[in-house]
């Protein structure tokens, strides 16, 4: 019985510790920007110009 107590008194230590970090993340300003996450995904990708991806067969019809 007297395991039981511990683990509950570790898994209430553990809880507090995360509920600490967390307060201290949002003190910190970890989660002052809510909205460029959500359209980050939509601007991974560079657009590439058309002659830049002309310019590799452009110069294979060259080299032959």
């Amino acid at each position: 019985m007297g395991i039981i107590y511990f683990l509950i008194g570790c898994s209430v230590f553990i809880a507090i510790i995360f509920l600490g970090a967390f307060i201290w993340a949002n003190k910190t300003g970890q989660h002052d920007d809510t909205h460029t996450p959500a359209i980050r995904m939509l601007f991974d990708d560079e657009l590439q110009s058309p002659s830049e991806s002309e310019q590799p067969s452009a110069k294979a019809n060259q080299n032959k």
